[in-house]
């Protein structure tokens, strides 16, 4: 897999050892192969439990399909140290109709700089360009206005909601090729 650059990143595909290295909580060996500093006290286990939710085994059996398109925002800025200001994932490789969910979070000292738009657009722009993949879901909590705006930004429509039993409302939104 690809770096993507943006303007102001570069989106480093998420390998095996990466993820042992987060779960394994080896801050040095983390920073070590993502080639950047990591932010405190990024990633938190709550962040871990999510973007990894799937089985190591699994993972390690099928990174193709587990890992697909997944990627650490770092800073390229060339003024002072890179840095992992957050990540965008998938939620596993595309559906045989072609559809795959993007998540994203960006470290909270990082936020309300565009970072998330701007690797968003980068991922969502790639995932649209691979064969097969003809549409992006995407879905955030209606008070997450940041969120939202980062989804409309890239060229989002909202697409629906649902009640979730402990979140409350979710919305949905999804971007065509």
């Amino acid at each position: 897999m690809t770096i993507l650059l943006t303007s102001r990143l570069e989106l480093v595909p998420v390998t095996v050892p990466l993820v042992l290295a987060v779960l394994q909580d080896d801050r040095g060996e983390v920073s070590r192969l993502a080639g950047a500093k990591l932010p405190h006290p990024w990633p938190g286990r709550t962040l871990i439990e999510r973007a990894f939710s799937a089985s190591i085994e699994a993972i390690k059996s099928d990174p193709g399909r587990r890992l697909w398109g997944d990627r650490l925002l770092i800073t390229r800025d060339g003024h002072g140290e890179r840095r992992v200001v957050g990540s965008v994932v998938f939620h596993g490789s595309p559906s045989e109709a072609g559809v795959v969910e993007v998540g994203y979070g960006i470290d909270e000292a990082s936020q309300g700089q565009g970072f998330a738009t701007e690797g968003v657009q980068a991922q969502v722009d790639w995932a649209l360009a691979q064969a097969g993949v003809r549409r992006v879901l995407a879905t955030t909590l209606p008070w997450h206005a940041a969120s939202v705006r980062v989804l409309e930004k890239v060229g989002f429509a909202r697409a629906g909601f649902e009640e979730h039993p402990f979140l409350g409302e979710v919305l949905h939104f999804a971007r065509e090729r």
